[in-house]
């Protein structure tokens, strides 16, 4: 026979039901805070307990195990450890911004060391926390029964100071969780005015007196852009970063000194990390690291070896280590007993509510106190008037009830009236004491028409709430410890804060090796060999290599490895693949002075473009450096002033000299303006920039040659047929150089012999004059020729 009183449930039913009391439970009773007085019920509670054993700030400290135990025993039904934890944390400076409790023995340390047990220790509360519970007594908030009934506590504390925000909260509930951070008291209370002043005031406008939080460990804060976001939505994130100070030891050594860490990261556990990161080889140049930590402060000493640069090295420091992490915000607390994602203004709008709340429950306590004490001494004040009646009903009544009684119908006075008259000694009765209640009467009247103007009028009020708050923050008010760097681009540590910046030098060979050396003494080729391209530049610059086919491609310079003077470099083809139908034409390292000029290319057809350096930065590895017709090439590109003067000269042996200014500069991926008009079939082989060069080399495929003065060329305008530099053209001609006497170039031979010769020993003739040989050959042919770079200390950049 089945129980009558046993119903079949679902258990899918039953779990989501219990689940769901359970998580209520959870968010509610214990890992959310309050909006309005920013505790979690555990934290609240031992404020309470604390008050109620009576270790207030003027009294002496009581084992931290009597407040446990009373926490537990009246309002807490959970584990002590719990309850200890959490109090231990209000009495840390390093965890509370604005400690909450006064604690006296060790209650743990920034190196992650634990409390002694509560045995051990003791507390009171700390100056504050008085604030927190201040007008408990007059009715301000409600109390609820505790677990069992016995006891009435708070559900919610009449704060007068913004808790939430100055100490902030943490704490995984069901499904959420929040991490409030803490703030500056001044900061908060003075946004607090403002909104008081102003309720239509913008988040922005809010965040000139809040700019952010303030932790109590220090530290710095990277960015503003996670700072507005939690502000304007609840939910951001913020780089948290260790402050730190470098100074010198002596004969060239120098070291770094952590004086504030990231909030809520123990000590030790960073400097592990840094021990740990210099052993796997991470960090190099470090010869110590100690703790030299003391009552005066945090201080971790990090000893650099010599010539080690402290910038790089604290870079390394924030890339690998926790000296820099991220904290997320999310603004989650209980609204009405509602967990809510809140921004900036609505927190603060909060808490002014509440504080009205509070300050019109207090005032509304006071005036029926007031009014009830009016009651009495109205009752008083008509005894005195008629002392001698009120002597004779006493007298001739039979008992104190038929006194009162008495009192009651021919005094015209209330119960209460009537015992207050009874009660009253035989001294008062004098005519100062006479006085005095007529006096008392009037200040009562006075009171009770100050609280109903506070009741009647919201400027009142408000006015009450401001001068609160100046009071809080004359009395507990202090200088913000973190600061605040606005550029959100120092929050990422790239690549290039790793590297040290200094000048370099980069070679490219004929056999595409290339090197990054320190000096140019250090620059060499291997055999069979020779040095086509030199640049100087910083670590930290890009270097472009320009193809045939109008690609650029870039890599950084510190990503070639450096040499030393006798080694040949490294193949390009280790950090650069190119297409097998393309050819570097020029290699040029992006320095600032580069970008500030031109960046000029000549092409097969006779095209010629300039454009600013600075447009030829990026961050994608190959980028279209000109916009080519097909069937064109790019044959030479140049860093050019603007100002230079052009020398172009094609395979038929026609030249034209112009000057740059006659060609507009444009963008990246145009195709530039005519600088030669071609003939049919001919096309331009060489591209040279006239500086100080006074010699024009011609050279042809047989190896004839000659040497004829730059003044021979005549300056032309752009886009003309040019001047021939030829008297016959039997010989095929492959190039045209500019050149000083002294300079050297390489010519080199479809076999791959490379022969090298001085300019001054080419034969010098007129611009028409005949060609000689210069290099005696048998079967083959030249198949390049390159100027050789002056390896001298005044090469100039992209030489």
């Amino acid at each position: 026979m089945k129980d009558k009183n046993i119903m079949p449930v679902a258990i899918e039913d039953k779990m989501r039901n219990s689940y769901l009391n359970y998580s209520l439970s959870v968010i509610i009773d214990r890992a959310l805070p309050d909006v309005r007085d920013g505790l979690k019920p555990v934290h609240r509670r031992i404020l309470y307990a604390t008050k109620k054993l009576g270790l207030l700030p003027n009294k002496p400290h009581k084992k931290s195990a009597r407040i446990v135990g009373e926490v537990l025993g009246k309002y807490h039904p959970h584990g002590d450890s719990a309850v200890y934890n959490a109090m231990v944390r209000m009495a840390q400076d390093f965890s509370q911004r604005y400690q909450l409790i006064d604690g006296h023995g060790n209650f743990g340390s920034i190196d992650g060391d634990s409390a002694a047990a509560m045995r051990y220790t003791e507390a009171r509360l700390a100056t504050i926390s008085e604030e927190l519970l201040q007008d408990i007594e007059e009715e301000t908030v409600d109390f609820t029964d505790n677990f069992d009934g016995s006891l009435q506590e708070p559900t919610v504390l009449p704060s007068r100071v913004p808790n939430l925000l100055i100490n902030g909260s943490s704490g995984i509930a069901v499904g959420m969780s929040t991490n409030i951070p803490p703030h500056n008291l001044v900061e908060v209370i003075d946004g607090l005015i403002k909104l008081l002043a102003d309720n239509d005031i913008t988040i922005e406008e809010l965040m000139n007196t809040i700019p952010g939080p303030d932790f109590p460990t220090g530290g710095v804060i990277v960015g503003n852009d996670g700072i507005k976001s939690a502000y304007k939505t609840g939910k951001g994130k913020i780089t948290l970063r260790g402050k730190s100070e470098i100074e010198d030891r002596g004969r060239g050594r120098e070291r770094i000194v952590i004086t504030e860490i990231p909030y809520q990261l123990s000590k030790s556990k960073l400097i592990e990390e840094i021990a740990d990161t210099v052993k796997k080889g991470k960090i190099d140049n470090i010869s110590d690291v100690r703790d030299e930590s003391d009552r005066d402060g945090l201080r971790i000493v990090i000893d650099l070896k010599k010539k080690a640069n402290p910038t790089i090295i604290l870079n390394r420091l924030y890339k690998y280590t926790s000296l820099q992490s991220n904290m997320r915000i999310n603004m989650l607390a209980l609204v009405k007993q509602q967990p809510k994602v809140m921004n900036i203004k609505k927190i603060l709008e909060s808490f002014l509510d509440f504080r009205r709340e509070v300050i019109t429950r207090r005032t509304r306590y006071k005036l029926n106190t007031a009014k009830d004490k009016e009651h009495l001494l109205i009752g008083l004040k008509k005894a005195t008037d008629q002392l001698d009646k009120v002597i004779q009903i006493i007298r001739s009544s039979k008992s104190p009830k038929d006194a009162r009684k008495n009192l009651q119908r021919k005094l015209e006075v209330t119960k209460k009236q009537s015992e207050a008259i009874l009660n009253i000694r035989l001294q008062k009765l004098v005519s100062l004491e006479i006085q005095k209640l007529e006096d008392d009467l009037k200040e009562i009247r006075a009171t009770i028409k100050h609280l109903e103007s506070i009741l009647n009028s919201s400027e009142i009020l408000n006015n009450i709430v401001r001068d609160e708050l100046i009071e809080i923050k004359e009395n507990y008010g202090d200088k913000r410890k973190t600061k605040i760097l606005a550029d959100d681009s120092k929050a990422e540590i790239e690549k290039e804060d790793l590297i040290k910046d200094k000048e370099v030098v980069i070679s490219l060979s004929y056999r595409n090796y290339i090197k990054r050396a320190d000096s140019l003494e250090n620059v060499r080729s291997g055999k069979n060999d020779f040095i086509t391209h030199i640049s100087k530049g910083r670590s930290l610059d890009q270097i472009l290599f320009f193809t045939n086919t109008g690609q650029s491609y870039s890599i950084t310079a510190h990503e070639l490895p450096e040499h030393h003077g006798l080694s040949n470099g490294d193949p390009l083809t280790q950090f650069l693949k190119l297409p097998m139908n393309e050819k570097i034409v020029a290699m040029i390292v992006l320095t600032e002075q580069v970008k500030d000029n031109y960046i000029t290319i000549a092409t097969k057809d006779g095209q010629v473009k300039k454009t600013k350096g600075e447009e030829y930065e990026s961050t994608i590895s190959s980028i279209k450096a000109i916009n080519l017709n097909d069937g064109d090439e790019v044959v030479g590109v140049k860093v050019t002033t603007g100002n230079n003067q052009i020398l172009l000269g094609t395979k038929e042996g026609y030249t034209i000299h112009f000057k740059e200014d006659e060609i507009n500069d444009t963008g990246r991926n145009t195709k530039g303006s005519k600088g030669i008009n071609l003939n049919n079939n001919d096309k331009v082989i060489s591209f040279n920039i006239v500086k100080d060069d006074k010699i024009v080399v011609s050279l042809t495929k047989e190896g004839r040659g000659k040497a004829s003065p730059i003044d021979d060329y005549t300056l032309q305008k752009r886009n003309g047929k040019g001047l021939q530099t030829m008297s016959n053209n039997k010989y095929k001609l492959l190039d045209i150089l500019t050149a000083h006497k002294n300079d050297k170039i390489a010519l080199v031979s479809d076999s791959g012999e490379i022969f090298e010769k001085e300019v001054n020993d080419i034969t010098s003739t007129k611009r028409l004059g005949s060609m000689y040989t210069q290099v005696k050959l048998t079967d083959d042919e030249l198949i390049e020729i390159h100027r050789l770079p002056r390896l001298s200390s005044t090469t100039k950049d992209n030489d």
